[in-house]
């Protein structure tokens, strides 16, 4: 097993990051997960939060809003709607994303409001964590 896995990110304005990582943290919907080389097939969805990348260049942050990842045994891949370089990101950056969060869930239907109000909430755990 090799000791090492190829990480993309991937966001619709650009790729943030294409490297041989040894360890990514990812924020899933259902809780945090940490993908290693030998790691099952898994296919997840990203709640707001901190993909946490180790290489042997250190670590490295990367600040996702929501999408997916797709995990195999050798590469891991993760397409996020809005994604910044975790030292590079404020909190001007997440504002937008948070006032058009916060108008979808109060146009929402009864049907997505839970779904759009969870969103929000982690917004604002994630501006409130930039503190």
């Amino acid at each position: 097993m090799a000791n090492t896995m190829q990480f993309d990110l991937v966001s619709p304005e650009r790729s943030l990051a294409s490297l041989q990582v040894t360890a990514v943290q990812i924020p899933g919907a259902d809780g945090d997960m940490t993908a290693m080389p030998g790691h099952a097939a898994t296919l997840t969805s990203l709640r707001p939060g901190v993909v946490k990348v180790q290489s042997s260049d250190g670590e490295k942050d990367f600040v996702v809003t929501r999408g997916f990842a797709e995990i195999s045994a050798d590469s891991i891949s993760v397409i996020a709607e809005h994604a910044h370089v975790g030292a590079d990101v404020t909190k001007a950056d997440l504002e937008d994303v948070l006032s058009a969060a916060r108008a979808a869930a109060e146009n929402a239907d009864a049907e997505d409001k839970d779904a759009a109000e969870k969103f929000v909430a982690d917004m604002v755990h994630l501006l409130d964590s930039m503190d």
